[in-house]
């Protein structure tokens, strides 16, 4: 579980086929913190640790996971972000996370308003109802509130904290993200498709 607080921005120093799927290895100040076997957000996808030398450390990648997320078309040098789990007594400063992306969604829209961007998402019609204006969404595993919502697409604005302490700030129209829609709207929904016609 995770929050959504972006600890760090990792750099991508390799993805190689591995049996079964990828390896990635991500170069981060983080590594000297993490432990084998830990869970790591990389691009809000849950990872697990499965190497550390020095400042670089290594996940695998399943071929579902490649498929239904970002991780799959990463590249060397390229910016990813990162979170360790979230402890029990932590601050829940974002929202309740879990690193499970529900889709990859095009970005339509990036506009500076002051200090402050404008980020456009598509938002896939299966999702919709999942979305409310003013809830949480996760993009690239960043903790975000909608603020502008859509039939087919919604926006959220990122403040200048994060736009310098993310990787969203090198995002350009046309580029994937990782979405992940508020875990409890999700449970909710579920819930309530479990009980029609039984009223």
């Amino acid at each position: 579980m995770f929050t959504g607080l972006v600890e760090g921005v990792g750099t991508v120093t390799q993805l190689a086929a591995a049996p079964g799927g990828w390896r990635l290895r991500v170069r981060t100040a983080l590594a000297p913190e993490l432990t084998l076997g830990e869970s790591l957000s990389v691009d809000g996808v849950c990872l697990t640790v499965a190497h550390i030398v020095g400042d670089e450390v290594s996940a695998d990648i399943g071929p579902e996971t490649a498929r239904v997320t970002t991780l799959g078309a990463l590249r060397p040098s390229q910016a990813v972000n990162l979170e360790r789990a979230a402890r029990a007594d932590t601050r829940l400063g974002g929202h309740l996370v879990q690193g499970h992306v529900d889709a990859t969604v095009a970005v339509d829209r990036v506009a500076a308003d002051g200090d402050a961007h404008w980020i456009g998402v598509e938002l896939p019609a299966a999702l919709a109802h999942l979305v409310v204006s003013k809830g949480s969404v996760a993009l690239s595993g960043v903790s975000l509130t909608v603020a502008r919502l859509e039939a087919a697409r919604l926006e959220v604005m990122i403040v200048p904290f994060t736009w310098r302490h993310t990787n969203l700030s090198s995002l350009r129209v046309g580029d994937l993200v990782n979405l992940e829609c508020d875990m409890v709207g999700k449970y909710v929904a579920r819930a309530v498709e479990g009980f029609k016609g039984r009223w």
